[in-house]
């Protein structure tokens, strides 16, 4: 197959690029962990945060899944982007059984999204703190 003789180049300038970054933890005053990790790492314009649950919201899906959103929300904008910015969701349930309400409540925050972010959504078989959907996400920040 015939190779684009500069591609390697450009490849090099894109991630060469990363090693001059710095990785910045974000972590707002009061954000409960239950683990050691950092909920939000900015690295230049790419963001990713750590899988986050909201069991403080109720103790039924729908609760737990608006909880949990409304948390991505304010990282996201500490992080300084939002849902727009989104390339990759990924959905952890206690049970698929719990997967149309989370859908129904998912597709609501996604309103007014032009670009959807890609998805993957599966039940597991615990998640931290007995919650009952824990969500991922990373973004890439707008220019």
């Amino acid at each position: 197959m015939p190779r684009d003789e500069g591609s390697t180049e450009k490849l090099m300038g894109v991630f060469g690029r990363w090693g001059n970054m710095s990785k910045i933890g974000i972590s707002p005053p009061g954000t409960k962990t239950y683990a050691p990790y950092t909920p939000a790492v900015v690295v230049g314009n790419h963001v990713w945060l750590s899988g986050q649950i909201n069991i403080d919201a109720g103790d039924d899906i729908v609760s737990q899944t608006q909880g949990t959103l409304d948390k991505i929300d304010a990282l996201l904008a500490e992080a300084g982007t939002s849902k727009h910015d989104l390339v990759f969701v990924q959905v952890l349930l206690k049970t698929m059984d719990f997967y149309a309400p989370m859908n129904e409540v998912y597709g609501a925050w996604l309103e007014g999204v032009e670009v959807k972010p890609t998805r993957a959504a599966f039940a597991v078989d615990a998640l931290p703190a007995d919650a009952l959907v824990e969500i991922v996400v990373q973004a890439v920040k707008s220019d």
